[in-house]
């Protein structure tokens, strides 16, 4: 291309504007999207909550787990695609942005088509760790066998996703989710409740929704590639390229596994304290929950604005954006858990009648309120890490900070029953966040060496 020299980098280098404007451009759309996400869930419960059949409520209750861990093992296909496409448009890059996606879209389409081969050993498995009663199950397969086919669709959809984010498109990327959810939720309702369908409908309605989102996302992604000369087979699947996105890909996915561990771990320690227990651990989870949903849009924008930082090769600009999506970061978190002390029992009070499950659930709260500052430099590292590709450190913090976390729980809850569970949760949250901080600075000197001198920045920039 007549803007770009032979390596594909621009013959010269501006400095990157990196303000708090330019942050919420990325990250309002992002909260919007993350936060509209948890909406699926309570819509299709509500549906079949309707029909006032308990072995339906459970089925589509294990049967959306299932999708939730399969799916989100490939989540990488969104964050890794994010980390290397905003590296590339650093670097003025177009012909290697649309080879980046071309290639995750590829590992999408190939991963999703295994899933559908392998239905049959994956829904035995879910099955047998999650071991429903034999109606629950059957209800559960109901709505199986039908969303599986979404598989290819779901991961196209990250990947999608993952790439305009990577290129900025915040907007763009909010408009495709909303479309993703918009759908599903309407035929949910349609096709479940109005027409009668039950699960079948509801998980009819999630596959069509998932096909019109990802037809619709190729078009975008068509449009903006149509002054694009199509890269050659060859090009795409280049060796040392697919080689390294295997590899970010492959580390995020052993992040990610260690992640739900930590979690389904602190769920079983949880339930070995009794019903009443558990029943408050999970609602109070979703506190934790939504404040991660609400922090994830600033996490993201870190991913897009560190990734471009360092594809322009400009450190300064690097820095700024760290130290603005940090602070904005720990500002949302304080927000986040005020608003979780103050709303807290009211909000406990809506999501059950149980007055000993209220009571339990309130006891607990103020260790649910700190999750949202306890885990803000974890999320806002996270973001960091993606967005550089820093992916085997962040592997590999996070498994320290996993071995941690149980090194902490067993003393703990031995001790303090319950109290200990959340301190421990609290601490695994602290333990990723400062571990991925100690990694940066070096992270940061290897990443911008002598082959990646700092541009100096404008006033706009990142020199102040």
């Amino acid at each position: 291309m007549s803007e770009q020299s032979h390596a594909g980098r621009p013959a010269e280098v501006q400095a990157l504007p990196i303000t708090s404007a330019v942050v919420f451009r990325i990250a309002v759309p992002m909260t919007l999207a993350f936060i509209s996400t948890p909406l699926l869930g309570v819509v299709d419960l509500t549906v079949i909550g309707q029909l006032g059949d308990a072995r339906l409520i459970g089925g589509i209750a294990i049967g959306a787990l299932i999708f939730d861990v399969l799916f989100s093992t490939f989540n990488f296909l969104r964050s890794g695609t994010t980390g290397l496409t905003a590296q590339a448009l650093g670097a003025g890059d177009r012909a290697e942005q649309t080879r980046i996606l071309l290639r995750s879209l590829v590992i999408a389409v190939g991963s999703g088509l295994v899933m559908i081969l392998l239905q049959g050993p994956l829904a035995a498995a879910a099955l047998f760790f999650t071991a429903p009663s034999a109606e629950v199950a059957e209800a559960t397969r109901a709505y199986y066998d039908v969303r599986i086919w979404s598989a290819p669709f779901a991961l196209l959809n990250y990947a999608i996703l993952g790439w305009v984010i990577g290129l900025g498109h915040a907007g763009v990327g909010l408009a495709l989710q909303t479309l993703l959810n918009g759908v599903n939720i309407a035929l949910s309702f349609l096709l479940g409740l109005v027409f009668g369908w039950g699960l079948f409908g509801v998980a009819l309605g999630t596959l069509i929704g998932e096909v019109i989102a990802a037809v619709v996302g190729l078009a975008v992604c068509w449009h903006f590639n149509r002054a694009t000369t199509v890269p050659k087979l060859s090009e795409i699947l280049d060796r040392q390229a697919m080689s390294r996105m295997f590899a970010v890909n492959g580390d995020i996915m052993i992040r990610t596994f260690a992640l739900l561990a930590g979690f389904t771990i602190f769920a079983r320690v949880g339930a070995g304290f009794g019903d009443l227990t558990l029943a408050a651990n999970a609602i109070l989870m979703n506190f934790f929950l939504v404040g991660g949903y609400f922090l994830d849009g600033l996490a993201t924008a870190a991913e897009q604005l560190t990734g471009r930082s360092i594809g322009a090769r400009q450190r300064p600009a690097f820095v700024t954006a760290v130290r603005l999506t940090t602070i904005w970061s720990f500002i949302l978190a304080g927000i986040a858990s005020l608003a979780f002390f103050a709303a807290g029992k009211p909000v406990i009070a809506f999501m059950t009648t149980a007055e000993d499950v209220r009571a339990a659930a309130g006891q607990f709260l103020p260790y649910a309120a700190l999750t949202p500052l306890a885990g803000v430099l974890a999320f806002e590292m996270d973001g960091v890490f993606i967005g550089a590709t820093w992916s085997r450190q962040m592997r590999n913090m996070m498994l320290l900070s996993l071995a941690g976390y149980i090194a902490i729980l067993f003393p703990a809850t031995s001790l303090l029953g319950n109290h200990g569970l959340w301190l421990a949760l609290l601490a695994f949250l602290l333990l990723r966040g400062f571990l991925l901080l100690w990694r940066l600075k070096p992270s940061l000197d290897d990443t911008f060496g002598a082959a990646l001198s700092p541009v100096p920045a404008n006033r706009e920039g990142a020199a102040t």
